[in-house]
């Protein structure tokens, strides 16, 4: 659907084009049967980076040099205009495109790389729908199992570091949510999950101090056949959040917690014994 619209939107921009141009030099481009003049005049646009005007020259072009030595160029102009113009789904759909059509071709490393910045252009912010951010992950990815010597490699990964993090910050922004909804089983789930997943996280030290706070209140809320073992629960997780992070701006109000649940356990253990066998 949404390549649709931008074919829609371009053809738009290419008729504007023509009805502004006019008489001028571009319209007589437009209109000649000169191969060679108007692939001139395309890459001249190009280079000017006036990626609108090459686009619809470059586009009849494909057509009339299919299967010619000029192909590979029209068709690489072409792909990288829609990236000029910033249209970043065309862009990376003719890019893809390139490398499999002209898979031998010195360009091609060059195009699956652009391809994957295509990608990670069109990830969005971390709270949206990720999808765009693991199609840019698994692009660069590709680009790198391809061409593993690459001077771009470099790039590639520091390009793959920032979209985990994306990553790494919504997984955590939504563990950390059902905490403040006050879903704190699903809360203490989510978070140790969270933790498994990112052990090396920077928000670990807070996702640990969390596990903490919303056990206890898990087990403060619990029925009382489930508080007991509830309650040993935040002892065990702030004894390894404490380890951890020995000097974390957490450690007294999740120490807080752990006292609290101590006194607890102690309670609820001696009603425990004191209960006679049925």
């Amino acid at each position: 659907m949404k390549t649709r619209v931008h074919i829609l939107l371009f053809a738009f921009s290419a008729l504007l084009i023509m009805t502004v141009a006019g008489c001028s030099e571009y319209n007589k481009v437009l209109k000649s049967t000169d191969i060679e003049y108007k692939y001139t005049k395309a890459i001249e646009y190009f280079e000017d980076e006036s990626y609108y005007k090459a686009l619809p020259i470059l586009e009849e072009l494909i057509g009339l040099t299919r299967g010619t030595q000029r192909a590979e160029d029209v068709y690489y102009y072409y792909a990288k205009s829609h990236y000029g113009v910033e249209d970043f789904y065309l862009a990376n759909y003719y890019l893809k495109t390139f490398t499999k059509t002209f898979s031998n071709s010195p360009r091609s490393e060059e195009c699956l790389f652009l391809a994957a910045e295509c990608s990670y252009r069109l990830s969005p912010s971390y709270s949206l729908d990720q999808t765009d951010t693991r199609n840019a992950i698994d692009e660069y990815q590709l680009f790198l199992d391809k061409y593993p010597y690459s001077n771009l490699k470099d790039s590639a990964n520091h390009q793959i570091d920032r979209l985990n993090f994306k990553l790494e910050r919504k997984a955590f922004e939504n563990a950390s949510q059902f905490a403040k909804t006050l879903k704190y089983k699903a809360a203490v789930s989510a978070l140790k999950d969270f933790q498994r997943e990112y052990p090396a996280s920077q928000f670990r030290e807070e996702a640990m101090y969390l596990t903490v706070k919303c056990q206890y209140l898990l087990a403060e809320g619990s029925i009382e056949e489930k508080k007991l073992e509830r309650m040993r629960a935040v002892g065990e997780n702030y004894r390894t959040f404490a380890a951890a992070f020995p000097e974390s701006k957490y450690l007294a109000d999740a120490e807080s917690y752990f006292r609290r649940s101590e006194r607890q356990v102690e309670k609820l253990s001696s009603i425990s014994i004191a209960q006679p066998e049925k």
